[in-house]
């Protein structure tokens, strides 16, 4: 099954990416883009019986290497 991890910084935590892109959006000409945070999406295919077994393993996996959970929150979708 594939599986979809979203990881984005928690609210409050600086995103430097972000920033730069900010600035870099407005000095060609995007002036109304604003607050751009950065985030990356992980698909992988997991081999399991059911969605939700497919899920928690994306959990487990996010936990263990894909997000610091510390300044970076993810939720994971099973796709298909």
């Amino acid at each position: 099954m594939k599986v979809r991890v979203f990881v984005s910084l928690k609210d409050g935590v600086l995103d430097p990416q972000g920033k730069a892109v900010e600035h870099a959006l407005h000095s060609l000409g995007f002036e109304e883009a604003s607050d751009v945070r950065i985030s990356r999406v992980v698909d992988l295919c997991v081999k399991t019986d059911s969605a939700e077994a497919a899920k928690e393993k994306g959990a487990e996996m996010a936990r263990a290497l894909l997000a610091n959970e510390v300044i970076e929150d993810f939720r994971v979708e099973v796709v298909g």
